[in-house]
């Protein structure tokens, strides 16, 4: 390891609560001694759009400068669905989408992380050019846009998309402004939809199957949570560090991966100060 990587801090940090205001997850995630924080820019499980107001918006970009929290992300609403055969529901989530991406570029968040999609049973193919059609419509109503849509892998629970890098690679190469999208690499779900991360080769194997799909290039946020469920289950259920079915050394090899160290890692754990320690202390 080189001094400089050595010297430097861990992108690290965990989904922050917003009560109260946007600026609170700045001020909570800087108590944990957290440089990165995710966050939602507006209740997860309504449609209600939030409009935000301009104190707000200079607040939340004040509060940041002084926490030197760097890079802020945001994880989509859930209701959001890409893939969706239902015409409304569809069209529901395209605005929503656009609407999350101008209170990104708002307040100068740099990515926006949302998972794929549900084909609904109208099949894999289908429900991928669904989400391209959605990606392409969503790009052209925000051009000029900085934030990076960031899709995210997924427990392939149902017929939910994005559960293998295959899938995901499909979606990117597709999307014409493919250049404004990202992957964000969960562990949990990688590794219920059926990728085996407990030991150093399969790790190894991991990364090397990302590259050949999705490129490593495109890897800008990973989510970090141990899992309640086995390797295939297909069940989302996140747990501490190490207190899962994946255990700690893939934790200690992405946390001690020289070439990961400029992308913001994101904890989704109960414990929010325990794990953040435990990973600092495996850095």
């Amino acid at each position: 390891m080189n001094t400089q990587s050595a010297l430097r801090q861990p992108l690290l940090g965990a989904h922050m609560s917003i009560a109260g205001g946007l600026e609170k997850a700045l001020l909570r995630g800087h108590a944990l001694g957290c440089t990165t924080i995710q966050l939602f820019t507006k209740t997860s499980n309504q449609w209600k759009e939030r409009v935000l107001e301009e104190s707000e918006i200079q607040l939340f970009r004040e509060v940041r400068t002084k926490a030197g929290i760097e890079p802020v992300i945001s994880h989509a609403s859930y209701l959001i669905n890409l893939a969706s055969p239902d015409g409304e529901l569809y069209t529901k989530s395209l605005d929503a989408m656009v609407h999350e991406i101008r209170r990104c570029e708002q307040l100068g968040i740099d990515y926006l992380v949302v998972h794929p999609g549900f084909h609904k049973g109208c099949g894999e193919e289908w429900g991928i050019d669904r989400i391209t059609g959605a990606l392409d419509a969503i790009h052209a109503d925000t051009a000029g846009a900085k934030v990076r849509i960031t899709l995210e892998t997924t427990a392939g629970q149902g017929t939910a998309l994005g559960g293998s890098l295959e899938q995901i690679a499909r979606i990117i190469e597709r999307v014409k402004e493919n250049s404004r999208l990202a992957f964000c690499l969960d562990t949990c779900h990688t590794f219920v939809a059926g990728y085996d991360l407990r030991t150093r080769q399969n790790y190894l194997d991991l990364f090397r199957k990302m590259n050949d799909t999705i490129g490593r290039k495109n890897l800008k946020v990973i989510h970090l949570n141990d899992s309640k469920r086995e390797k295939g289950s297909r069940v989302d259920r996140h747990e501490n560090i190490g207190d899962g079915m994946i255990g700690e050394d893939l934790f200690r090899l992405i946390m001690r991966d020289e070439s990961l160290v400029d992308v913001p890692k994101i904890i989704e754990t109960p414990g929010d100060i325990e794990n953040l320690q435990l990973l600092k202390s495996f850095a």
